[in-house]
C-alpha cells in the first residue's frame, strides 16, 4: 500500500493544508473512482429512467415526460441532504482506514446494490424507492472522493487535479450511457452500471492509504451544533455565497438542455434512433470537454487565477444552449453539444478548484463540500420542476432552451461577485 505523498497514517496530518504535490498514480485512482460513481448516476438518467417511464408512464395517468420528472425530482432531494451529510459524517470518522476510504467503499456498494434493486423495479412507485436509493448511496462515495482533493491536493495544484476528475466524470457519463445502450435491455443495463461502479473504486481504496483523523481532534457531538453547521451564512462568507450560486445557475442550465435530451430527439427532431442519437451527442461532449478540462484547470493553476475561466466558459456554455434553440435540427444539435463541451471542460475543473479555495475551515472539508455539492443535486429538483411545464405548456423546446441560456449566462455574470479570488 502506498500514499499519496506523505504519511497517510499520521492522523495530525488530517487537517494540515497539504504542500506536498500529489502523483500521477493517486491522481488517475482518485479520478477512475469518481468516473465509476458517475456511471452509476448517467447510464440511469441518460437512458435507463427514461426508457422505464415509458413503459411505466401508461398505468399511471402521467406522460413519460412527467413521471421521469417526479422520479428524478425525488432522487434529486434525497441527493441534496445526502451530500452534506456523509460529508460531515466522514470529517467526523477516526476509523484506521482513514476520514474517507470507508465512506467511498459503503458508497459504491451500496449504489451497486440499489442499482440492481433499481433493475426489478415493476411499477412507478419502485423505480422512485430504487432511484432515490441509488442517489443516498452514490452520494457517500462522491462526497468523500471530492472531500479528499482539499485533504491532500495543494491550491496550485487543484486546477490540474480538478480536471483530470471532470474527465472523469464525463468519461462516467460516456461510459454509462454506453453501456446502458450497449446491455441489451434496462435490467442488463443497469447490471453493467452496478458491476462499474463498484470495480472503480478498487484501485483508489485498496492502494492508497487515507489520512485519519485523531479522536482528540473529532469535535464533540451534539445534534444542534451538527445542524447548525450545514448553514453557511452568505453574510460571514460572502465569496462561498457567490460562488455556490454561480455553480448552481451554470449546473441548473445545463440540467434544463440534459433531462429530455431523449425526448427532444425522439419528438421535436424525429430522430431516426433517439438513444443511439443521445450517445452520439454525449460522445461528442466529451470529446470536445476532454480536450479542454485538464488544459483549462493547468492553465489556471499557471496563472494562478479562476474567475476569467470560469465567466467565458459559462458564456460560451450560454451561447450553445440558445443554439439549440434557433437550431433545431440534428447538425444543429451535434455543434451545440461540441460548444458547450468545451464551455463545460473548462467550467468543471476551474470552478472545483475555486471551490476548495473558499472553504472556509479543514475540519469541515467534508460538509462543507457536500453543502457546495447541493449546487449540483439541486438543479435536479428545480430542472424538472421548470421544464415539465415549458415543454407542455408554455412554448416547448425553444422556449425551454432559451430559458437554459438565459440562467447559464446569469451565472456567468455573477462570478464577478466573488472578491477573495483572482
Amino acid at each position: 500500500m502506498t500514499t499519496a505523498g506523505g504519511p497517510g497514517d499520521v492522523p495530525a496530518a488530517a487537517l494540515a493544508e497539504p504542500v506536498a504535490p500529489v502523483g500521477r498514480g493517486w491522481t488517475a485512482a482518485l479520478a477512475l473512482a469518481n468516473g465509476a460513481i458517475w456511471v452509476g448516476w448517467f447510464g440511469p438518467l441518460q437512458i435507463l429512467l427514461a426508457s422505464q417511464a415509458k413503459d411505466f408512464a401508461p398505468g399511471t395517468g402521467m406522460s413519460k415526460e412527467t413521471l421521469l420528472a417526479w422520479v428524478t425530482g425525488a432522487g434529486a432531494v434525497v441527493s441534496l441532504l445526502a451530500g452534506p451529510l456523509f460529508g460531515a459524517l466522514s470529517d467526523r470518522t477516526t476509523a484506521r482506514r482513514g476520514r474517507r476510504t470507508p465512506w467511498i467503499v459503503a458508497g459504491a456498494a451500496g449504489g451497486a446494490v440499489s442499482l440492481l434493486l433499481l433493475a426489478q423495479a415493476g411499477g412507478a412507485g419502485s423505480m422512485a424507492v430504487g432511484w432515490c436509493l441509488v442517489q443516498l448511496t452514490l452520494n457517500a462515495a462522491f462526497a468523500a472522493v471530492t472531500a479528499a482533493v482539499p485533504d491532500r491536493v495543494p491550491r496550485l495544484q487543484r486546477g490540474a487535479v480538478g480536471g483530470w476528475l471532470g474527465t472523469a466524470q464525463i468519461l462516467g457519463v460516456v461510459g454509462g450511457t454506453g453501456l446502458a445502450t450497449a446491455a441489451g435491455g434496462i435490467g442488463a443495463g443497469y447490471t453493467a452500471c452496478a458491476v462499474c461502479t463498484t470495480a472503480g473504486v478498487l484501485p483508489y481504496v485498496l492502494r492508497y492509504r487515507d489520512l485519519r483523523l485523531a479522536r482528540a481532534d473529532r469535535p464533540a457531538w451534539s445534534w444542534r451544533s451538527f445542524l447548525a453547521g450545514f448553514w453557511l451564512s452568505p453574510r460571514r462568507h460572502p465569496d462561498l455565497g457567490w460562488a455556490w450560486l454561480t455553480r448552481f445557475l451554470i449546473n441548473l442550465s445545463n440540467s434544463l438542455v440534459l433531462l429530455y435530451l431523449l425526448y427532444y430527439l425522439r419528438d421535436r427532431l424525429h430522430h431516426a434512433d433517439p438513444d443511439q442519437g443521445v450517445l452520439v451527442l454525449t460522445a461528442v461532449n466529451s470529446l470536445t470537454l476532454t480536450a479542454t478540462v485538464v488544459a483549462g484547470g493547468v492553465w489556471s493553476d499557471r496563472v494562478g487565477r479562476r474567475k476569467p475561466f470560469v465567466v467565458w466558459s459559462g458564456v460560451l456554455m450560454a451561447v450553445a444552449t440558445a443554439a439549440l434553440a434557433g437550431w433545431q435540427t440534428w447538425p444543429g444539435a451535434i455543434v451545440a453539444a461540441a460548444v458547450l463541451g468545451v464551455g463545460f471542460g473548462v467550467f468543471t475543473s476551474v470552478d472545483f478548484a475555486l471551490m476548495t479555495d473558499v472553504l472556509p475551515k479543514a475540519l469541515d472539508r467534508g460538509k462543507d463540500l457536500g453543502v457546495i455539492n447541493v449546487a449540483n443535486a439541486l438543479p435536479q429538483v428545480a430542472a424538472p420542476a421548470l421544464a415539465a411545464p415549458i415543454v407542455t405548456h408554455l412554448g416547448g423546446y425553444r422556449v425551454l432552451y432559451l430559458v437554459a441560456a438565459v440562467i447559464g449566462l446569469a451565472g456567468a455574470v455573477l462570478v464577478g461577485r466573488i472578491r477573495g479570488v483572482e
